[in-house]
C-alpha cells in the first residue's frame, strides 16, 4: 500500500512587520507654513496688496507654530521648516501694518489734493493803509460783515487774504530804470517795479517756487514783458515757514503812455489768481 505525499507549497516571500513604536513623519504643517509665509512675505512689498499679506502671515504663523509642536513631539522632522515658516508669517504680518498705514495714507493726501483742486483756496480783500486813509469816515459808518467779499481787483499795498492763511500784498508801481544789460526792456516804453509780498500765517510749510507774477499794461490789456537785471526778476524760491515772510522785486515794461499796470499773482495751483490795478 502506497503512501500519497502532497507536493511542497512555494514559499512565500518575508514581509517585514512595522517596528513597533515608529510613525511617518507628519511635515505637511511645517511645509504649509513656509510656502505659504514666502508668498505672504512677497505681498506685503507689493502696494495694496496688505490685506494678503496679513491673511497669509496669519495662516503661515499659526501652521509654524503647530509644526514646530509636532516636531517637538516627534511626529515631524522639520522643525526648521516650520520655524522659518513662522518667522516669515510674523514678517509678513509686519509688512501688511506698513502696507495698510502708507496706502491709507496716500489715498487721505490724494483726496486732500483733488478737493484742493476741485475748490481751491478764495481770496478776500484787506485794504492796505494808503486805501484806509483814502476811505476815512466812510469805513466806520458802512455796516460789519462777517463775511468779507472776495475781492476781484485790488489796488497798490492791499493784501489778498486767502482762507488758508497765505497773504499776498503787491506794492504801488514805481518808476524802475533798467540796466545796461537788462533783458526784457524795449527802447522807447518804460520801466516799473513792484514788490511782492507773502506772509505766511498758515500752520504749514509754504512754497514759494509754485508762485507766478505776470502783468498787462494799457486800457488794451497788453502783455508787460518781466525785465531782468540784476536786481530784478529772479522770481521766488524756497520754502517760507509758517509765521514767515517772503519779498521780491518784479520790473515790467509797459508802453509809454500806458496809464496802469494790472499784476497777476498766483499763489501756487491750489489758490486762486488774484488782481492788482496799479495806476502809473
Amino acid at each position: 500500500m502506497s503512501q500519497f505525499t502532497s507536493p511542497p507549497q512555494p514559499q512565500q516571500p518575508y514581509a517585514p512587520g512595522h517596528e513597533p513604536g515608529l510613525r511617518p513623519a507628519r511635515n505637511g504643517l511645517g511645509i504649509s507654513a513656509l510656502v505659504l509665509g514666502i508668498i505672504g512675505a512677497v505681498s506685503g512689498l507689493i502696494p495694496f496688496l496688505f490685506w494678503l499679506a496679513g491673511i497669509l502671515g496669519v495662516i503661515a504663523l499659526v501652521l509654524g507654530l503647530a509644526g514646530r509642536g509636532r516636531a517637538k513631539r516627534g511626529e515631524a522632522s522639520n522643525k526648521g521648516v516650520a520655524t522659518f515658516g513662522a518667522v516669515l508669517g510674523l514678517l509678513a504680518l509686519v509688512l501688511s501694518v506698513v502696507g495698510a498705514v502708507l496706502t491709507f495714507k496716500a489715498v487721505d493726501d490724494a483726496v486732500k489734493d483733488i478737493s484742493k483742486e476741485v475748490s481751491g483756496s478764495s481770496a478776500s480783500a484787506k485794504p492796505g493803509a494808503a486805501a484806509d486813509d483814502k476811505k476815512g469816515d466812510a469805513a466806520e459808518d458802512a455796516p460789519a460783515s462777517e463775511d468779507e467779499p472776495a475781492a476781484e481787483t485790488l489796488e497798490g499795498r492791499d493784501t489778498a487774504v486767502y482762507d488758508d492763511g497765505v497773504e499776498v500784498t503787491v506794492s504801488s508801481a514805481a518808476a524802475y530804470t533798467p540796466g545796461a544789460y537788462a533783458a526784457g526792456h524795449t527802447k522807447g516804453n518804460r520801466a516799473y517795479k513792484v514788490s511782492v509780498v507773502i506772509d505766511n500765517k498758515s500752520k504749514e510749510k509754504f512754497d514759494s517756487a509754485l508762485v507766478s507774477v505776470d502783468a498787462r499794461a494799457g486800457e488794451d490789456g497788453v502783455d508787460a514783458e518781466q525785465i531782468f537785471d540784476g536786481k530784478v526778476g529772479e522770481g521766488f524760491t524756497g520754502t517760507v515757514l509758517p509765521g514767515k515772510k517772503i519779498t521780491v522785486q518784479f520790473a515790467f515794461d509797459a508802453p509809454s503812455d500806458a496809464k496802469h499796470l494790472t499784476v497777476e499773482v498766483a499763489p501756487g495751483f491750489d489758490w486762486d489768481a488774484s488782481q492788482w490795478e496799479l495806476k502809473l
